[in-house]
């Protein structure tokens, strides 16, 4: 649902320096606020915490849009600056780049960063380590550490054996021969998890029962199916494996048993420990209460925020002063420029929770049935328009809200582009979302015989029976965009 990248870059353009950077923060994600913050704080002293205010409890209410907010700019003495003279110091133009216009630009990227993941130990680091169990010379190290990092994240060996010797003499002056360095692949293959170190799919799943058939397990005919008819099996041909290895139906559904519990990525299994452990900082919550939605914002990442005293006692120090040199108008200039911005990034933080809070009222708005039900039929159709227009927001704005956020419901923590879908007619003329579609579609291929799959033009016969008018090429699209292989791809042995 995201502007085209050439297009937000066209709109960027238009606006100043200013709306870019508050542009570029109303996209950071809650997990990342903090830092921003902290980065901010750094580069200017003159904005700091009000330890005073500052609350842990992890949730800042709807109510801050009724005007109360806490960054009151009189409760930390700001008219004091905005009533001091420094006409005798600074003249216009004087202070026309602040720091918000010359900081360097960390956060173009925000759309693409990556949420915190909690790692423990690398899949690397666990290859590394089983490495030093070996009895290795030193040159037979270094080739095994190079193949250990030739190794991709799947825990696969994408470089053939020759590229290897090459690289080995090119890049580290290691003269080798194919047949040493085959050698070694091979001691590595022997490292947890099963299948390391294949070069292709065959290779990793043989690797992983000639493992299981040391360890005393009745696998021989699995490896041969492998070996001879990986083909067959990759496209669910269960006839000609069972003909041509001579199988019962109930040893063939044994065999296929052994091979779909095989792991098809080894180095997966370490990065979904850590991807179990990886970790969402909801940006919303919304609680049903007795049937009334309530929605608050979280602000664990958001401090409250002020002016340094400090500064501003120095600038009032400044103005009673008699002495007028250059040397004190840089001061205060100096002064001036970074309470400006302080100033600046303060309201940018107030503007970034209220621009939040009214776009995810509307949406809770538009989409209140899901919110009290959790029924994704219920979705209704809703483009960024829809929210633009409610909240008179511009689409870009809206667009960098639903793309980086996420809402936490009583039926779990959804992005907010979850929400977003287009329309399709049924045969009343009713507009319903393409996600409830989709959701039927589902249900639809959940249910199914597993033995006989329902092809696309079945499918489609289903849906409009439902009253869904919906063409066969549209229901392959939705389910390819659902990552559901086609009906032969489903079928299994049961």
């Amino acid at each position: 649902m995201a502007l085209g990248q050439s297009l937000q870059q066209k709109l960027l353009q238009k606006l100043s320096p200013q709306q870019i950077q508050l542009m570029k923060l109303l996209q950071v994600p809650t997990a990342n606020l903090e830092e921003r913050i902290k980065e901010e704080m750094e580069e200017n002293p003159a904005l700091e915490l009000d330890e005073g205010k500052h609350s842990d409890d992890g949730e800042l209410k709807d109510e801050f849009t009724d005007g109360s907010d806490s960054l009151d700019d009189s409760e930390h003495g700001q008219e004091d600056y905005d009533t001091i003279d420094v006409s005798d110091y600074v003249h216009e133009g004087d202070d026309d780049i602040a720091d918000y216009k010359t900081r360097e630009d960390h956060y173009g990227d925000d759309e693409n960063r990556q949420l915190p993941i909690k790692t423990e130990t690398s899949f690397y680091d666990t290859l590394e380590n089983q490495l030093g169990l070996l009895s290795l010379s030193d040159k037979e190290h270094q080739i095994a550490q190079h193949i250990i990092g030739s190794i991709d994240e799947d825990g696969y060996l994408r470089r053939d054996t020759p590229a290897l010797v090459d690289d080995l003499a090119f890049r580290q002056n290691i003269e080798t021969t194919v047949e040493e360095v085959e050698s070694i692949i091979q001691k590595i293959q022997q490292f947890d998890p099963p299948g390391v170190g294949a070069r292709d799919l065959t290779e990793c799943l043989l690797l992983q029962l000639r493992r299981q058939k040391l360890e005393g397990k009745d696998v021989d005919k699995a490896i041969l199916a492998i070996e001879k008819y990986f083909d067959e099996f990759t496209k669910k041909h269960y006839e000609k494996i069972q003909r041509g290895l001579g199988l019962t139906e109930e040893e063939l559904k044994d065999v296929m048993q052994q091979i779909v519990k095989l792991n098809p990525k080894p180095g997966g299994n370490i990065g979904a420990v850590n991807k179990a452990e990886s970790y969402v900082v909801p940006d919303f919550f919304i609680l049903n209460n007795n049937g009334k939605l309530e929605l608050t914002l979280n602000s664990r990442n958001a401090p409250e925020l002020r002016i340094s005293e400090g500064y501003r006692d120095m600038m009032k120090e400044y103005d009673r002063g008699s002495k007028k040199d250059k040397q004190q108008k840089e001061a205060v200039l100096f002064i001036k420029q970074k309470i400006d911005a302080a100033k600046w990034f303060i309201d940018a933080i107030r503007q970034r929770q209220h621009t939040l809070l009214d776009t995810m009222s509307a949406i809770m708005d538009h989409q209140e049935e899901f919110f009290l039900t959790g029924d994704e039929t219920t979705l209704r159709p809703m483009i960024l328009k829809d929210i633009a227009e409610k909240t008179n927001l511009d689409i870009s704005t809206v667009s960098r809200v639903a793309n980086s956020k996420f809402v936490q419901t009583e039926f779990g923590t959804y992005r907010l582009k979850f929400f977003f879908s287009e329309s399709l007619s049924t045969d009343s003329g009713e507009e319903v979302s393409t996600r409830e579609v989709k959701k039927i579609l589902t249900d639809l291929i959940e249910n199914e015989s597993k033995k006989h799959p329902y092809s696309d033009e079945k499918l489609t016969e289903l849906l409009q029976e439902k009253g869904y008018n919906i063409a066969r090429r549209t229901v392959a699209k939705y389910r390819e965009q659902l990552n559901i292989p086609v009906a032969r791809l489903r079928k299994e042995l049961v």
